[in-house]
């Protein structure tokens, strides 16, 4: 934990079985129910990429919008969605992925304004890494530079941080995911 920072485990609830069997779900309600741990989140966060030179920041639907919009706010730059199909208006790009028990798929906008640009990604939680490599590979797919990631946590059992082949800052990292 860098130095100043706190332990965001604190503001992150556990519940076994859930949503299946076998599942134990970090749950980030308590940290968005807290000034204090969202405002630290933020600033943390902030810090965190204060080295990067970034455009823009890319918030995952649904739970990456409520670090990506303050986040980009803090760092003065513009933020942006990408969502789950049938939620943006206008020409879309789509990316199909595998997430740990099932598929899904996300969709930007294809006149976002990103080519040439570099574009932080935001998400609240890194499993696998399917949902993050898509976004990922969504915007590089309009031209931008993605010189890293961050999530609130990361259940590194899982090994997205190894799939995903990229810097990535996680304010909480768990090694007991299941």
């Amino acid at each position: 934990m860098p130095a100043g920072s706190i332990d965001f485990g604190k503001y992150i609830a556990s519940y076994r079985n859930f949503p299946k069997p076998g599942i134990l779900f970090r749950d980030i309600s308590p940290l968005l129910a807290s000034s204090k741990g969202m405002n630290c989140a933020i600033e943390q966060l902030s810090a965190e990429v204060a080295g990067l030179e970034l455009d823009l920041v890319a918030g995952i639907e649904s739970r990456g919008f409520l670090f990506s919009t303050p986040l980009a706010v803090r760092l003065g730059i513009g933020s942006m969605m990408i969502r789950k199909p049938g939620k943006l208006p206008g020409n879309l790009v789509h990316e199909s992925y595998d997430l740990e028990y099932g598929s899904a798929e996300l969709s930007m906008q294809a006149d976002a304004p990103v080519a040439g640009r570099s574009v932080l990604l935001v998400d609240d939680l890194m499993a696998t890494g399917g949902t993050m490599m898509a976004a990922r590979s969504l915007l590089r797919s309009c031209g931008a530079v993605v010189p890293a990631c961050v999530v609130i946590v990361e259940l590194a059992a899982l090994g997205g941080r190894a799939a995903l082949d990229m810097p990535l800052i996680a304010l909480k990292v768990y090694d007991d995911s299941r």
